[in-house]
């Protein structure tokens, strides 16, 4: 089975986007090995491209056992639209970002993430860059039930095939 490639975007790729990566990552790992996946994170903007996650982000992941610290940010840039079958963005201001730099033919592949979380509203994983230590626990929430919706999408997917 070829691989499926997920790419999450947030706005600097330190806290959500690169957060998603690593639970995803996780998650398929152990809940998921069947799935071939491809995953990787960026952000909209450079304002931290090179750096590590939040290190909020980085404590708050570590405590339910994810590891986002070899992680880097870095900018999207356009071959992604290519290379990537699904690009999920965190709310829905990255998603504007996104369409309008897809391409007609990969602006299908762009979604956003809570999509796949079955919650209704809200659709979008809120920034905690500027809030306090709860953010990065909601955060970490409304990722988990995303990824867990996202990898049972992918496997009736598969098996559709």
């Amino acid at each position: 089975m070829r691989s499926v490639r997920i790419l999450f975007v947030c706005l600097g790729n330190i806290c959500r986007s690169p957060t998603a990566e690593a639970v995803v990552r996780t998650m398929a790992a152990h809940e998921a090995p069947e799935l071939t996946l491809e995953v990787d994170s960026a952000g909209t903007a450079g304002y931290h491209v090179g750096e590590p996650p939040d290190p909020r982000m980085q404590a708050a992941a570590a405590r339910r056992g994810y590891e986002l610290g070899a992680l880097r940010a870095r900018m999207i840039e356009s071959g992604d639209f290519e290379r990537f079958d699904l690009i999920l963005a965190m709310d829905r201001q990255n998603l504007t970002v996104l369409q309008r730099r897809a391409s007609e033919t990969s602006r299908e592949r762009v979604r956003l993430f809570l999509e796949f979380a079955g919650l209704g509203e809200p659709h979008e994983v809120p920034d905690p860059y500027y809030g306090g230590p709860n953010g990065f626990e909601e955060v970490l929430d409304l990722i988990e039930r995303a990824a867990r919706g996202l990898l049972r999408d992918l496997r009736q997917r598969t098996r559709a095939a």
